[in-house]
């Protein structure tokens, strides 16, 4: 649904330069924010031990995807659902994505998931697999199934699954059930609140309350900018006659990708391999339950709504996903101009589902 629909907006009038510029400057935010708030995160985690127990858990991963949830939020509540469905799952094969960013950051000599040397991001890359699979299940959905009229099933279910699938997870990480060798991997710290055995922890010198401060303005920031980038996103897609869920699963997407750029390449600057990799499973993971959130917002579940171009997103996300999870297992040892063969792969399959979109049938 475009804003044509609803009638006149107030950025109707406004000039389709100035809305390229308010988009720029949303993501140019997004950038800055998310990166503040990826460190004010792990020095407060450090501080006060926040992502030990589940609710600290939930609070650094809706730090994580703040972008994603002011578009969410902004979306829903004007009625644009194929722009909210469309940025959720579209977000998931973008985001994945910047993994191809990572791996060239680590080449030339061996590819990123030659270096993860653990298993625990295929688990967070399996519970992907199993979110999304109740994406597209739920998308097939009667919307006269919803819960109250204004919930799907699948938008809890799909909450369930993520909280059993973090309790799993973290369960393993304390206790594995099993040893693996990797010989020649450097996977790095568990956590980004381990201290590193050379860098400083981020604002090492700043006091709590200056940081917890920090933290709440990069939050405002984040917030501010998603609903600048939906509002002038939606307003550009519909002048340029791009289908909402198209534009939110690629160029919105992208911007609201940004934050995982600086956090991931920060990450294997620092040597954190496994790491890198496991944030963008865990942020692709927990974004979908802001479905639940889209279903409130909008009061009528937005799954349903999805269509097939999201469901075909979506399956491109679980490609995505399991190339990568293929490539820590199977461990190719040679790059091809900077990247693994997972990543090169991921880029064909990536660039074949994107031109799918074009070609699907309405």
């Amino acid at each position: 649904m475009h804003p044509a629909e609803h009638g006149p907006t107030p950025v109707s009038s406004v000039a389709t330069p100035l809305l390229a510029l308010v988009f720029a400057a949303g993501a140019a935010v997004t950038w800055l924010a998310g990166n503040a708030l990826s460190k004010t995160t792990d020095a407060l985690d450090a501080r006060l031990g926040l992502g030990d127990e589940l609710g600290g858990i939930l609070l650094l991963a809706i730090a994580g995807s703040l972008p994603e949830l002011a578009i969410t939020v902004a979306a829903a509540s004007t009625g644009h659902l194929d722009l909210a469905a469309g940025n959720l799952i579209g977000g998931i094969a973008v985001q994945t994505m910047v993994l191809v960013l990572c791996d060239a950051a680590v080449g030339p000599e061996r590819p990123l998931t030659y270096l993860v040397g653990r298993l625990t991001p295929v688990l967070e890359g399996l519970l992907v697999v199993l979110v999304v699979s109740g994406v597209l299940m739920g998308s097939l959905l009667k919307p006269t199934t919803a819960i109250g009229g204004v919930v799907s099933p699948a938008s809890v279910a799909i909450l369930v699954l993520w909280l059993a699938g973090i309790w799993f997870i973290n369960r393993i990480r304390k206790a594995p059930r099993w040893t693996v060798e990797m010989p020649g991997s450097s996977p790095g710290r568990h956590k980004r609140t381990d201290p590193h055995p050379v860098e400083p922890h981020p604002f090492a010198g700043v006091s709590t309350a200056r940081v917890a401060a920090l933290f709440g303005l990069a939050c405002a920031a984040t917030l501010v900018a998603g609903v600048l980038l939906e509002v002038s996103g939606n307003a550009l897609a519909d002048r340029a006659h791009v289908n909402g869920a198209i534009f939110g699963a690629t160029a919105l997407a992208a911007a609201t990708a940004l934050p995982e750029i600086s956090s991931g390449l920060a990450a294997v600057r620092l040597g954190d391999h496994a790491l890198a990799m496991g944030d963008v499973f865990g942020g692709n993971a927990f974004q979908l339950v802001l479905f639940l959130l889209a279903d409130l917002v909008a009061g009528e579940p937005v799954l349903p709504q999805a269509g097939r171009l999201n469901s075909w997103l979506a399956s491109l996300g679980v490609m995505l996903t399991a190339i990568y999870c293929f490539g820590v297992i199977g461990r190719a040892e040679r790059c091809w101009a900077r990247l693994g063969p997972d990543s090169i792969l991921a880029v064909v399959v990536f660039a074949l589902g994107i031109a799918g979109l074009f070609v699907l049938p309405p």
